[in-house]
């Protein structure tokens, strides 16, 4: 009896530590993988191609009107860009690609 109670607690061990290499197999192949999604398509992420530096006095909307972009293509292009805390010296995405 002791002998089948310690035989399945080898595999139950065992059963562990396999589900256990495959949660860290599946995190690394994320980390190594990190821009393909599911089913293997990539994040849509915006490429730069263009940058300009922001000097006194210029807003959003007069970049957009200096570089004559779409206030869609240029939100786009700057994510993370806030508007309304824009500074001397600020690098502005002004031509790239959108996927």
């Amino acid at each position: 009896m002791a002998k089948a109670n310690n035989t399945s607690v080898m595999f139950f061990n065992l059963a562990l530590m396999l589900s256990l290499l495959l949660i860290i197999s599946m995190a690394e192949a994320r980390l190594i993988f990190g821009g393909v999604q599911v089913f293997g398509k990539k994040d849509q992420a915006p490429a730069c191609v263009t940058v300009h530096g922001v000097v006194s006095g210029e807003t959003c909307f007069s970049v957009t009107q200096t570089f004559n972009l779409t206030t869609e293509f240029f939100s786009a292009i700057n994510p993370n860009l806030n508007c309304d805390a824009i500074f001397v010296g600020q690098w502005l995405c002004v031509s790239g690609t959108v996927v």
